[in-house]
């Protein structure tokens, strides 16, 4: 086995974008059912945990796609922080300050007395933080970006198996970190094989790994792969959150076996997989563009829907929960769309 270039299309990795995309906003949608556990009907509640459950992948999948295509690319070190790096900064920035004035402008109104100064500091404060709790993800993956050209520059002189060295020992150290692996946990620093890192190395390593396997046998083995872990992931928080009595979300952590396993199956079946229908090619190509944006932007949505009393439960949460999510999603595409016409709007849509 040897890892090759299997096809220079990559239409492949804008339908698992979108999907990921649209994944973020049902995890977000769905999320507010769960801490509810035990003050909410059975039937409620784990109708977010199947939708939940089904869509952690939302976060590894788009590291994995961050390294499907940005590591094979060669790159001056002042060109990608000029130019890469840039196109991740400004939205960022001008959303976090969006988000800041918002949650000031709320404190404001609710002690009018507050001293100025006193706002201020907090604003900074968000800044530095997070101005919203969605925003982990853009300050993570900064961290990542600052990385990539050193990242690239080894995997392309890497073999395949100085990778899978690396995603062995990966894997190993994302099972002993976990909690219920902490008795066999041994006094060896494996710091530099931890974190979402590993998601962009494995990302890259499939997208360009040639298997032995036809597209049909590979999308049965990813159905496998996908369904094995969502149902660890569902019924493995159900039993943790009956014998706590409470939610546990142990088995949504993005760097868990279970999440890794949902992810590898549907990057592989995505790869596996093409769409060719014009009208639902030219409906992903759009969200696709907007993607990024749309992830800063969502929650501001959301809060508006459920101000307007659209959320989980407004009908039966079965269709609640998508119904909201294709409305967040079209009004978050709209949006963006909109800034992205404005004057210089490219820098700031995302």
């Amino acid at each position: 086995m040897s890892i090759t270039i299997e096809s220079k299309n990559l239409n492949w990795t804008n339908n698992l974008r979108v999907l990921a995309t649209i994944s973020v906003i049902v995890v977000h949608v769905a999320c507010d059912i769960l801490y509810q556990y035990g003050h909410i009907s059975n039937f409620t509640w784990w109708t977010g945990n199947v939708y939940d459950g089904l869509v952690r992948f939302c976060v590894p999948v788009f590291l994995m796609l961050t390294g499907a295509l940005m590591l094979n690319k060669k790159y001056e070190l002042n060109d990608f922080l000029r130019k890469k790096f840039s196109r991740i900064i400004l939205p960022f920035l001008f959303w976090s300050l969006f988000y800041v004035l918002l949650t000031v402008r709320r404190e404001f109104l609710l002690e009018s007395e507050k001293a100025f100064v006193d706002i201020f500091k907090h604003a900074f404060i968000l800044i530095i933080r997070g101005s919203s709790f969605h925003l982990w993800y853009i300050y993570m993956v900064i961290g990542i970006y600052l990385f990539i050209p050193i990242l690239s520059k080894w995997i392309q002189n890497a073999n395949e198996k100085e990778i899978l060295y690396f995603l062995t020992i990966w894997i190993f150290a994302l099972m002993i970190n976990q909690p219920i692996f902490s008795k066999f946990r041994i006094n060896v620093d494996l710091t530099y094989f931890t974190g979402f890192l590993g998601y962009l190395v494995l990302g890259y390593y499939l997208s360009v790994k040639s298997f032995q396997y036809d597209a049909r046998r590979l999308k049965r083995i990813s159905v496998l792969l996908f369904s094995f872990g969502a149902i660890i992931t569902i019924f493995g928080t159900y039993f943790l959150s009956i014998a706590e009595d409470r939610f546990n979300e142990y088995f949504y952590g993005y760097l868990t076996f279970n999440v890794m396993l949902v992810s590898i199956g549907l990057f592989i079946f995505f790869k596996n997989s093409k769409i060719s229908n014009p009208t639902l090619i030219r409906v992903i190509n759009f969200i696709n563009k907007y993607s990024y944006g749309i992830y800063l932007v969502h929650i501001l949505v959301l809060r508006f829907l459920v101000f307007s009393g659209i959320d989980y439960d407004f009908i039966n949460p079965i269709l609640a929960i998508p119904i909201t999510t294709l409305l967040c999603l079209f009004i978050s595409s709209f949006i963006i769309y909109g800034v992205n016409k404005l004057p210089f709007g490219e820098y700031i849509s995302g």
